[in-house]
């Protein structure tokens, strides 16, 4: 079983910079690769970035490419998401999840199915 807690949304300022974090918890989370996802008022969730266990692999939307980096410290069980020159586009709830295949494979998803484990959002909101 893993739980996540994001923290670090806000309310911020059209080209300003927030960091989002995700602690999480349960022996599992080290070998599976994390996706952040987000979710704006009367839109489908959407994928924004994903991370491999080893974090030698990411994958990023094309909306975020370039203004958002995702990492992660197995050793403190924790991702994050540096989001950078933000947008008013970028207001949603923000969601990390595990990804609930293989372990130790370095292939992300951008599909929300495969994510087993999902926290309970934390929200940012970027203002013009």
């Amino acid at each position: 079983q893993v739980q996540l807690v994001e923290s670090g949304g806000g309310l911020v300022q059209a080209g300003g910079s927030l960091r989002l974090s995700c602690a999480a918890s349960g022996r599992t989370f080290s070998s599976k690769s994390m996706g952040w996802f987000r979710q704006a008022p009367g839109k489908e969730r959407e994928f924004v970035a994903a991370i491999s266990w080893s974090g030698g692999n990411t994958y990023y939307a094309d909306s975020v490419k370039g203004r958002f980096t995702i990492s992660r410290d197995n050793g403190k069980k924790m991702v994050y998401l540096q989001m950078n020159s933000l947008k008013p586009e970028d207001t949603a709830v923000y969601y990390c999840a595990v990804d609930n295949r293989a372990s130790y494979s370095d292939y992300v998803s951008l599909e929300g199915s495969t994510y087993g484990y999902w926290g309970q959002g934390t929200q940012v909101t970027v203002s013009s």
